[in-house]
């Protein structure tokens, strides 16, 4: 790698750690102050697909969540930029979700296209494992809806294994989600979708609701 190359990669980095900061609509973990939230994004990379969700839906209030500020930035702009006052952004991680909000408070919760960490001995770092259900439950309100998009399928279905096993209702599903006659907002985009899309993977969804809680 040219050194020049590595010098622009990080004054980038830098470049969209500031913008970040500079949101007033972005918070640190330990920033975030407990609000009123009805759906939640967990690995939202971009945000792009709350920003959406937030722009259809201007009556509930988002939250986009994700470990990497430089990528929040881009929502977090994107939804300045539509003048929409019912979405944030929080750096944090997925199993800071309790911490993060009210116990029960959410209505709907999103993963979209997680890091299927192939490798067996890395399952517990699945954001579907089975201690990680768990934390959604919490937060959800007891007809909560959780949702999941994912591309690769051998995720998805070990996913949804987790998922019975649980004790959670799969109440929609689809191994084929942009065919299917599922709802539009479902439909709706991720930036790594669209990637993916394109070279002819297909969009595997569920939703699901814990039936104990």
């Amino acid at each position: 790698m040219n050194p020049n190359d590595y010098i622009i990669t990080r004054k980038r980095k830098k470049y969209k750690f500031a913008k970040f900061y500079n949101s007033p609509i972005c918070f640190e973990f330990e920033e975030w102050k407990q609000k009123k939230i009805d759906v939640i994004e967990l690995g939202t990379g971009t945000g792009l697909f709350s920003v959406e969700l937030a722009a259809r839906h201007p009556e509930k209030v988002y939250a986009a969540i994700d470990v990497k500020a430089d990528r929040l930035q881009k929502g977090a702009y994107e939804a300045a930029n539509r003048s929409l006052e019912n979405i944030v952004f929080i750096r944090a991680r997925a199993d800071q979700i309790a911490e993060l909000f009210t116990a029960h408070s959410a209505s709907e919760l999103w993963l979209t296209f997680p890091d299927p960490f192939p490798k067996k001995r890395s399952e517990r770092r699945r954001m579907s494992h089975a201690f990680f259900l768990e934390k959604y439950a919490q937060v959800l309100k007891k007809k909560g809806t959780f949702y999941l998009k994912h591309d690769n399928l051998s995720f998805f279905t070990w996913s949804l294994e987790q998922l019975v096993a649980s004790k959670w209702h799969i109440d929609e599903l689809s191994f084929d989600l942009h065919e299917s006659d599922l709802a539009d907002d479902y439909k709706i985009l991720t930036t790594y979708e669209t990637r993916w899309l394109n070279e002819g993977a297909l969009t595997n969804f569920l939703a699901a609701r814990k039936l104990i809680q």
